[in-house]
This record gives structure tokens, sequence and C-alpha cells, in this order.
């Protein structure tokens, strides 16, 4: 069994659901949010959610389900080594991309143009509203009821605006303090996964090239250090290679990195680590070759021209669904024609963040194209 550090979070310094529950008989509280996680209708869905790449383009492609998947195994394998408390990370990973919309960051942009004068739209809000509100599975309350812990992970941004309607959960950002190491840790599981990925699926694609790539300074030297071991090595077993040292040597810094933190603020509890500065992270040397590789992937596969043209597809899906639902909310599955009477936006919102890509092209085709059904 794994031995808690004392600023970690645990069942005893938890803040609990907002429904009180009968404790587990054979599992932990976050172990029950992971597993309502996984059985989610929401979670069912990041199969077919666009990462980069929209979801028809192939099959190897990663998925938001893959991604998060991902997510969760680089941040399980760091909370173990910062005795930090595996199962709230495998929770908050799994369910941080619930509220994402179809057409990944494309749709979500259009969603939020479409939403600007009905609060806009923010996919980590979005995520706790799916798990707070819109998953009906349990006849004793709306959502998941996950633990604060949870949910305050899931929970990565927030504007001050809504944040004031949050209650306890939006405080932080307001009082700008900081939400558990297990939430801070995650954060930068996704952005270690997003990023190395991308870069795997960039050049399965032919997007990106590697003499692209040998010039930048994180992915020379392990691809270096690879060619040197093996010389000859075929082009796909280099390029895994060379993306696995890369997410090991992130691994490894931040958990140096974190622990210094830790040790020079004196954290010895979860309120040490809320009143503290951001305690997880990489060194200033990593973080500029992050940089660096980040603005490599902005520059020449999100902005690749094929991407964009894609992007703009999507954009105009997603406006177009919602500007004809606007004109007539009866065109609405019955579900969401209720939720319209209150807040029609929202409830067109709702419906469209939750859609797959694929399910997204459908209804587009058959509201807009004569015979299709």
């Amino acid at each position: 069994m794994q031995t808690l550090a004392h600023y970690a979070v645990s069942g005893g310094n938890s803040r609990g659901r907002a429904v009180s529950e009968a404790a587990p008989s054979a599992r932990s509280e976050f172990q029950r949010d992971r597993d309502r996680i996984i059985h989610s209708t929401a979670f069912r869905r990041l199969e077919y959610k666009t990462q980069v790449f929209v979801n028809h383009e192939g099959d190897l492609f990663r998925t938001r389900l893959t991604h998060s998947i991902e997510v969760a195994q680089i941040a399980r394998s760091l909370a173990r080594a910062l005795q930090l408390n595996e199962d709230l990370v495998e929770a908050v990973a799994l369910a941080h991309d619930l509220g994402h919309t179809p057409f990944g960051h494309a749709g979500q942009d259009a969603l939020n143009e479409c939403m600007r004068e009905s609060g806009g739209f923010e996919h980590n809000l979005q995520s706790l509203r799916t798990v707070d509100l819109l998953e009906e599975h349990y006849a004793g309350f709306d959502g998941l009821n996950l633990t604060f812990e949870t949910r305050e992970g899931i929970l990565k941004h927030c504007s001050l605006p809504n944040a004031r309607l949050l209650g306890e959960l939006g405080q932080r950002f307001l009082d700008k303090t900081q939400p558990s190491l297990e939430a801070q840790l995650t954060n930068l599981a996704d952005e270690i996964a997003y990023n190395n990925h991308d870069v795997d699926d960039g050049l399965r694609a032919g997007l990106i090239t590697l003499d692209q790539l040998r010039g930048i300074d994180c992915f020379a030297r392990h691809s270096s250090e690879v060619e040197a071991l093996h010389p000859g090595l075929n082009e796909r077993r280099l390029i895994h290679e060379t993306v696995r040292r890369m997410i090991n040597a992130l691994a490894i810094d931040l958990i140096e990195t974190t622990r210094a933190n830790i040790a020079a603020h004196a954290v010895e509890t979860l309120e040490d680590v809320r009143r503290a500065p951001p305690l997880v992270a990489f060194s200033d040397a990593m973080r500029q070759e992050q940089r660096q590789l980040k603005q490599f992937l902005r520059e020449n596969l999100y902005w690749h021209y094929r991407v964009l043209r894609e992007m703009a597809k999507a954009k105009r899906i997603i406006s177009e669904l919602f500007g004809v639902f606007m004109d007539d909310a009866r065109l609405l599955p019955p579900q969401y024609q209720s939720r319209a009477r209150e807040d029609k936006p929202r409830a067109i919102a709702d419906y469209i963040a939750g859609m797959t890509d694929r399910y997204a092209m459908k209804e587009h085709q058959r509201l807009f194209a004569i015979g299709a059904s």
C-alpha cells in the first residue's frame, strides 16, 4: 500500500462530496471517483473526439480518450514518486477533457464565439458542468457527485466572473491560492503527454519531419543519443525511442524540481500547499526547452495548412449547428428542448459540446443536406 506524504490529499483531509454518501467498503473515495468517470457517457464519447487530427483522418492518431489514458499513466508514475495520491491524479486525468467539444480547440473556439453574449464557453468549466450536472446515472443526485478534490483538479482554469459563481470551488481563483499538489501535477502531466505525443502524431501524419525536429534542442539531444546507441535503427523505432526519452527526462526533471520546491517552502500540510506558490514545476532549463518545442508545434503542426483547412471546416460546422438551433430550438432532441426553455444558448452549447466529431458531422448533414436523415 502506498505511503502518502503529509501534504498529499487523503481520505482524512478531503472536503468530501456535495451530497453525502456512505463510504465505499472496498475502495477509496478517489477510486470511486475514477470508476464513476470511466463508466460515464462523456468518457466513452472521448474515443471519437479529436486531439489534433479530426477523427476520420486515421485510426492511429490519438483521440481525447487515448490522450486521457496517457495522461493518467504519466500522472500516476509522478504521483507515486512524490508520495502523492495516485487514485486522485488518475481520476483528474481521466476527467480533465470530458467537457471538450468535438474538433479539438477549433471547436472550442467556435463555440466560445457563439456563446460570447451568453457567458462564453470554457472547456474546463464544461468538464465540471458535465460531472456536476449533465451526467444522468444516479437516483440521488445529478452528475457524478465527485469529491471536492477531483472537481478542483478538473477546473484548471477559470475566469474570475465564473469563479464567483462556483462558491468554495472557485474561491482559490479569487484568493490566488493553489490547488492540491495532485491537481498541479496532473496539469503538467497533461502538458508532457500532449507535447510529446503531438510530435509522434505529427511525424506519423507527415506534417512535420525528422530534419525539422533535429533543430529543436530536446528532440535533437535525445535522438542523437538513440542513434549513437543504435546505429541504423529504422525511423519508426527511432521516433518512439526519442519520444520515450523526452517524456522520461521531463518526468525526472519535474520530480526533482518539485521535491526541491517543497523543501524550500517547508511544506508540511495540505494547507501549506494551498498557501504556497505553485510547487509542481519544471526547472528553468527544461521550461525553456519546452517553450521552444511548443512554438515549433504551433508554427509547423497546429498551423499547418492541412490542419487549418480541417479546423476551418470544423468551426463552420459548430457555428452553423449553433445558429440553426438558436433559430428554432424545436430541432433539438427532447431532453435539450426542456433545458432550452430555461437557457437556450447554454442548452445548445451542452448539446454541441457533448457531440463526437463524427456525430457533429452527421448532425450537420441531417440539418443542412436535403434528403439526409
